[in-house]
C-alpha cells in the first residue's frame, strides 16, 4: 500500500511538472531543446552506439560524416519531439490545426461514412503523438482511437495516457483493442483507431519478415490479423516535418476491405510506405529503437 502511494505521489509530480513545462511558449521550449541536444547527445550519449549501428545498416552507400550527420539530426528531432509531445498538455484547438495538418481527411471520412470503421497505420516518425488531432477533422460521431502499450512507469503511463487524450481520442490499450473494437460494432458506432506498427515484435510472436531498410526486418502482425478479422478499411498516414513545430499528414489508402486481401499483403504495402517515408528525411525516424535485435535465420539476439 504505502509503495503503490508513493507511485501516486510520483505520477502526480510528474504530471504537475509537464503541465508547467507546457505553459512555456515554443521558443523557450526549442531552446530547452537545444540544450537537452548537448546533454543527451554529447553527454549522456543515450543509445548512441545502437543509433549508428542502426543508420549504418539502413544506409551502406553512406560515408561516416553522412552517418553522424544523421545521427546528429535525430538527437535535435528527437529532444524536439520530447518539447512538443509535453506542449500538448497546454495546446488550443487552433494552435494543434495549425500545427499538424491533415492534407486529406476526405479520403477518411468517405470510408466511414456509411458507418464502417477504418483503421490507420503510421510510424514511428514525426510527431506521432499530435496524429489524435485527426478528431478535428473527421465526421459528427466518428470516435477516434489509438493502440498503446502499458508502460512500466505508472508515473509516465499515466502522463502519456493525459497528452494522447488530450484532444478527445480514446487510449486502447493493445490488449484489450479487439475486444473494444467488437464493442463498438455492436453498439454501431464508427471509429477510427491509430496502430503504430513499426516497432520489433515480441520474439515468440507471429511476425512477418520483410526487406526494410536494406535489413531482414520482423512485422507485427497483429494489425492486419484484426482488420481482416473485422472486415476494415486500412489507411496509411505519411507523415513530413514541414519545419520545427509543423507537420503534415496525407492519407494513403492500403485497404477498402482487409476481409478480401492475401495473408500479409497489406502488412507489405505499409512496410513499402514507411520505407518511402523515411527515406524522404531519415531523421526523423525512431532509430533508438531496437529494431533489429533478432536476425531471421536464428533468431537471436544480435549484441549492439
Amino acid at each position: 500500500m504505502r509503495d503503490e502511494r508513493k507511485e501516486h505521489i510520483r505520477a502526480n509530480l510528474l504530471v504537475a511538472a509537464a503541465y508547467l513545462i507546457a505553459l512555456l511558449p515554443f521558443w523557450v521550449l526549442y531552446l530547452l531543446s537545444d540544450f537537452l541536444y548537448l546533454i543527451v547527445y554529447h553527454i549522456v550519449r543515450y543509445r548512441r552506439k545502437l543509433v549508428r549501428k542502426n543508420l549504418r545498416n539502413a544506409f551502406p552507400d553512406k560515408n561516416k560524416n553522412e552517418i553522424i550527420a544523421l545521427e546528429k539530426g535525430f538527437y535535435h528531432h528527437l529532444c524536439d519531439y520530447f518539447v512538443e509531445t509535453v506542449k500538448t498538455l497546454h495546446l488550443s484547438e487552433d494552435e494543434i490545426r495549425k500545427r499538424m495538418k491533415f492534407e486529406n481527411p476526405e479520403l477518411l471520412n468517405r470510408l466511414m461514412k456509411d458507418g464502417n470503421s477504418c483503421m490507420v497505420c503510421l510510424g514511428h516518425y514525426g510527431n506521432w503523438e499530435w496524429v489524435p488531432s485527426i478528431v478535428f477533422c473527421l465526421l459528427p460521431g466518428v470516435e477516434a482511437g489509438l493502440v498503446y502499450k502499458q508502460l512500466h512507469s505508472t508515473a509516465f503511463d499515466q502522463l502519456f495516457r493525459k497528452i494522447r487524450s488530450r484532444f478527445g481520442s480514446i487510449p486502447i490499450e493493445k490488449k484489450s483493442i479487439v475486444r473494444k473494437l467488437i464493442q463498438k460494432k455492436k453498439e454501431g458506432k464508427t471509429i477510427v483507431v491509430g496502430f503504430l506498427t513499426d516497432q520489433r515484435p515480441p520474439r515468440v510472436s507471429d511476425k512477418y519478415w520483410t526487406p526494410f531498410l536494406h535489413q531482414e526486418t520482423p512485422v507485427q502482425t497483429g494489425m492486419e490479423k484484426i482488420a481482416r478479422s473485422l472486415s476494415m478499411s486500412v489507411v496509411y498516414l505519411d507523415i513530413e516535418k514541414v519545419k520545427r513545430g509543423y507537420y503534415t499528414g496525407t492519407f494513403v489508402t492500403l485497404s477498402v476491405d482487409a476481409g478480401c486481401d492475401r495473408d500479409h499483403s497489406i502488412t507489405e504495402r505499409y512496410m513499402r510506405k514507411l520505407e518511402k517515408t523515411v527515406l524522404r528525411e531519415p531523421s526523423c525516424y525512431l532509430w533508438s529503437h531496437n529494431r533489429w535485435k533478432f536476425r531471421r535465420e536464428t533468431e537471436n539476439p544480435v549484441s549492439c
